[in-house]
């Protein structure tokens, strides 16, 4: 099998992705665009979906009415991306016709996913104006806080373990336990 050159390879626009779904080109993969490309998406694991299921039934009720919580939901976060996070607060607005374009906490649950989670969804998330992003590590029984972002990430990367406190940036007085987001051992 021969080998296609980068310099041959033309991105996926977000624009097409979307007319792709629409049609049900996906119907059957889980799939996600990042940076282009059509990425597979793992199955999820008992832990992953104990995590989102967790977060699924927390966030809402600590953010009611000053923003809303989508679960594994697209942000249209650049004219090649789309990726689609476990969790998402975003600021309250009419999302029928097109999916929100920024955030104001995204949370990404990672085991088979930690290294895109961690070089490459980042630099897709600051650019898109997400101001905060948290990564659910199984493997680590960590969480790790991105803030500050910037064109290619974000300035501040803070690790938290079992038992820490965490303010969200856009409401400081909604304060998550870390245990809230890990899961029982």
């Amino acid at each position: 099998m021969s080998r296609v050159l980068d310099e041959n390879l033309r991105p996926l626009l977000r624009r097409e992705y979307d007319r792709m779904v629409q049609l049900g080109f996906f119907e059957n993969e889980n799939v996600e665009l990042l940076e282009g490309m059509l990425v597979a998406m793992s199955p999820q694991s008992a832990r992953h979906a104990t995590v989102v299921r967790k977060l699924t039934n927390l966030l809402p009720r600590l953010v009611a009415g000053r923003a809303e919580v989508q679960i594994q939901s697209p942000l249209a976060a650049s004219d090649s991306s789309e990726p689609e996070s476990d969790v998402a607060v975003i600021p309250v607005g009419d999302y029928v016709r097109q999916h929100p374009q920024t955030a104001l906490l995204i949370i990404e649950v990672a085991d088979s996913s930690l290294r895109r989670d961690r070089l490459i969804k980042p630099r897709l998330y600051a650019a898109a104006g997400v101001i905060e992003y948290w990564i659910v590590d199984l493997d680590s029984d960590a969480v790790h806080v991105h803030r500050e972002p910037h064109d290619v990430g974000y300035g501040q990367v803070t690790r938290h373990v079992r038992d820490d406190r965490l303010a969200l940036l856009a409401f400081p007085d909604v304060v998550l336990c870390t245990d809230d987001l890990l899961p029982s051992r």
